[in-house]
């Protein structure tokens, strides 16, 4: 994988070491992986900590494009790239819609825009950006992985389609880490 800076880290690192939560986007681009990783970014470091877990999200462009999507979605914890692919295709992360193409039935928890809302608003990022591309191939599916420390994998989800992914709290539970409240509602606590 290729960090911010461009300088290349093996992915064995990322986990070896410490347990992980690896996030594999789509691409930087896509409005459903701004929405999940903008509420990725509202996990706060003291849980992560509280546990001895990193939290990390790999997408598949080149490395510059790192700072301008965290940046977009205020996510403050380790992004990295790997831009031939390679971690995906090991890991069998497939290419294209799965059979239960996202439709009104399947929703994910992270995702707030509508599919033609969210397709105009990535197409308009890709436009306005300073480099004219798609950071990624636009057909790629994702995954999540909870890893380490060593070779141990405890959790792996391979995104079937876009709307497909893992529920943040269903993954931060299986690794140990305290959940969240993703709702701007405040809670109500019965006395």
């Amino acid at each position: 994988v290729v960090d911010a800076d461009g300088k290349k880290i093996p992915f064995r690192a990322l986990y070896g070491e410490q347990k992980a939560i690896v996030v594999f986007v789509r691409n930087f681009l896509c409005y459903t992986c701004k929405e999940y990783v903008e509420d990725l970014a509202k996990v706060p470091k003291s849980f992560l900590e509280d546990a001895n877990v990193r939290l990390i999200v790999i997408g598949q462009s080149s490395y510059h494009h790192i700072k301008p999507f965290c940046s977009l979605t205020g996510y403050i914890h380790e992004m990295y790239v790997d831009p031939q692919r390679e971690i995906y295709k090991t890991l069998g992360m497939k290419r294209g819609e799965g059979n239960n193409t996202p439709g009104t039935s399947v929703q994910s928890p992270h995702v707030k825009s509508n599919m033609l809302l969210g397709s105009i608003r990535s197409m308009w990022r890709a436009m306005t950006g300073p480099a004219f591309d798609f950071q990624g191939d636009p057909a790629q599916q994702g995954g999540t992985l909870i890893l380490g420390p060593g070779n141990e994998v405890h959790f792996l989800h391979l995104d079937k389609h876009r709307l497909d992914h893992a529920p943040i709290n269903t993954v931060l539970q299986l690794a140990g880490v305290k959940t969240v409240n993703f709702t701007n509602k405040s809670q109500i606590i019965d006395i």
